[in-house]
């Protein structure tokens, strides 16, 4: 079907829509959009707004860019990039529910799903297939690794490296078997995995050097499970850890 803009939707001289996107009532598409075909904007919606960053320029020239098959859903933001040419990316075929935020410069892979009010500020990247949990909230230039699930009401201020579970601050629970047994993963990939996330997590030091001395070891050979470890070699946050146990047993929250 052919593009279809409700009554009331505002789309702003400028904006470039592919094919069968859908701009639903009052819903806005500022003129710094770009939205792939198939994009949904449900009413309330502001696409390219703004960032919310004090020191901004309005006159400066940023963008939205958003993938294919996209859907925003009720009173969604997702906000300009705040660099001269610069672009907040949204991947294909991802989902964000009911009043979910991405901030600017925000770069968000295919297949992510938002969950209601989850945030994102700003800087943040999040690798294809992750969850994010509703009310879960990221803080600003935090790297979010590819197949990861953040739990609902989540705090995560630090780098998530792929293929893991995150939960309450920064609390590393699990590797998220689940995720990748429903995205077909073989056997002896999910093992080697599993492999590599135990000996990161479990071998004293600092992690980044684990990483790196692991990546070395031919037992690590599959994409994925190098992607893991190589995870560990980039960014300038410090990393999720799992909780540790006091001598009693209960969670010591340091």
């Amino acid at each position: 079907m052919a593009t279809l803009i409700h009554p009331t939707a505002i789309v702003e001289t400028g904006a470039e829509l592919g094919a069968d996107c859908e701009i639903m009532a009052h819903a806005i598409v500022t003129r710094h959009c770009v939205l792939g075909d198939g994009v949904v904007v449900h009413p309330f919606a502001v696409i390219g707004g703004d960032p919310q960053y004090l020191k901004f320029d309005r006159r400066m020239k940023s963008s939205v860019r958003v993938g294919a098959g996209t859907v925003f859903r009720e009173h969604v933001t997702v906000n300009r990039s705040i660099q001269e040419g610069g672009a907040t990316t949204i991947g294909t075929n991802c989902f964000f529910m009911a009043t979910s935020h991405a901030a600017h410069d925000c770069e968000v892979g295919n297949h992510v799903v938002l969950a209601n009010a989850a945030l994102l500020a700003g800087h943040v990247s999040a690798g294809e297939h992750t969850f994010f949990g509703g009310a879960s909230a990221v803080h600003q230039f935090c790297r979010i690794g590819a197949g990861v699930m953040v739990a609902g009401h989540a705090a995560i201020t630090r780098d998530v490296p792929p293929y893991v579970m995150v939960a309450e601050r920064d609390d590393v629970i699990g590797f998220n078997l689940v995720g990748l047994k429903r995205r077909g993963f073989g056997r002896e990939v999910m093992a080697e995995l599993k492999q590599a996330f135990h000996a990161v997590y479990t071998t004293p030091g600092n992690i980044r050097t684990v990483a790196e001395g692991l990546l070395a070891q031919p037992r690590f050979h599959a994409p994925e499970a190098k992607a893991f470890l190589e995870f560990f070699a980039g960014g300038k946050r410090s990393f999720v850890r799992p909780r540790r146990k006091a001598k009693g047993g209960d969670a010591d929250a340091g």
